[in-house]
């Protein structure tokens, strides 16, 4: 969250998901990458997450199958490492201000 006060008007950035993916065979793979905006980035890492899907040979070969699969999964990754920064660093403010305010 943004150190901004109430009635400051809304806090907005940008963040970028950079992605690649990559077939090999029945294989797909997707690496992504958050990049988050300027005034975030000094304060915390770029994260990243990978995934794969793997076709069936029963399945049709149909690339952006695989492709989704791939992408969704680090997507979901990424999702997933990002909230638990989140609640780390809000659990880290938490107890800061609990032992500030002792």
């Amino acid at each position: 969250m943004s150190g901004a006060m109430a009635g400051d008007g809304p806090h907005t950035s940008q963040w970028q998901v950079r992605l690649e993916v990559t077939e090999d065979g029945d294989t797909t793979r997707a690496h992504a990458v958050l990049i988050p905006a300027p005034e975030v980035l000094a304060g915390g890492p770029v994260m990243s997450a990978d995934a794969e899907a793997r076709r069936s040979a029963h399945d049709p070969a149909v690339p952006v199958i695989g492709d989704e699969l791939a992408v969704g999964r680090a997507l979901m990754d990424l999702g997933h490492r990002l909230v638990h920064a989140g609640s780390v660093a809000a659990e880290s403010a938490e107890s800061v201000r609990r032992r500030d305010t002792e």
